[in-house]
């Protein structure tokens, strides 16, 4: 984990790192040109100081379009990723570089990822999550239980969570895919939601029950917003990968094969 340093953003957010930019102003002109966006909520991504963002997660494609969502609207998030994308040639310098958090996931190193991005939220950056860990297991691509993680930071930091509902990016490149549908160009939805409040739950950091009730708050208001963009209704019991004998992460259809 070492390498990755948290300075304070100066004057506009979007200038507080280069290789963050740079990837910007090469990667969001493809984007443009092989999809149409649809977005909303900008007014709840708050412009300026630490900010705590969360999506559901259906395509390895979605950190992409997510980071267009949030960098158009003014602010160059940090991710939490998983490990192996920063163990990657060239890719993994890259977004190390650009201040993104990996984590180890399902070991006893995972708690590392937590310190790292309180100290981005301290240092007045916005930090985005994916609560659910890995791509949703959900045959439909609703979002699934989630882990406890994004609770415990909010609480921890203080900081509300802005819920970010996409649909559209498993449709440029569906799930555990590795072939891109660049055409027609595929609509691909953001919309910000109002801030979760999360008082409740301050200084319950420690209670396994109380993360848990927090978790599936917020998830509640994610699938939501995901059924209002999808005009459709989310299974009334969602997807649990704890009660699962599926992988918990990892591509689980590959492993059911083997």
């Amino acid at each position: 984990m070492s390498g990755i340093t948290y300075e304070p953003p100066t004057g506009h957010p979007l200038g507080t790192n280069r290789t963050f930019t740079t990837c910007a102003r090469i990667v969001i002109p493809l984007l443009q040109l092989f999809t149409k966006r649809d977005w909303s909520g900008a007014e709840n991504i708050p412009k300026t100081g630490p900010a705590i963002v969360a999506s559901n997660h259906v395509s390895y494609a979605d950190v992409i379009f997510f980071a267009q969502f949030l960098y158009k609207n003014g602010r160059a998030p940090r991710f939490i990723g998983k490990r192996s994308v920063f163990d990657t040639p060239i890719i993994g310098r890259i977004v190390l570089a650009a201040g993104q958090i990996p984590v180890d996931r399902e070991t006893g190193n995972a708690n590392k990822a937590l310190d790292h991005a309180v100290a981005a939220l301290k240092a007045g950056h916005l930090v985005g999550i994916y609560p659910e860990g890995t791509l949703t297991r959900d045959d439909n691509l609703w979002p699934m239980v989630a882990k406890t993680g994004l609770a415990r930071l909010a609480i921890i930091t203080q900081n509300p969570i802005i819920p970010v509902a996409a649909w559209g990016p498993a449709k440029v490149l569906p799930r555990y895919g590795k072939i891109p549908h660049l055409l027609p160009r595929t609509k691909v939805t953001y919309v910000a939601g109002k801030p979760i409040d999360m008082s409740a739950w301050y200084g319950k950091e420690g209670d396994p029950a109380a993360l848990a009730e927090a978790t599936a708050h917020v998830m509640k208001v994610l699938t939501s917003m995901v059924e209002e963009i999808r005009h459709e209704k989310a299974p009334v019991t969602p997807f649990d990968p704890h009660t699962s004998d599926l992988p918990r992460t990892g591509n689980f259809k590959k492993a059911k094969k083997q």
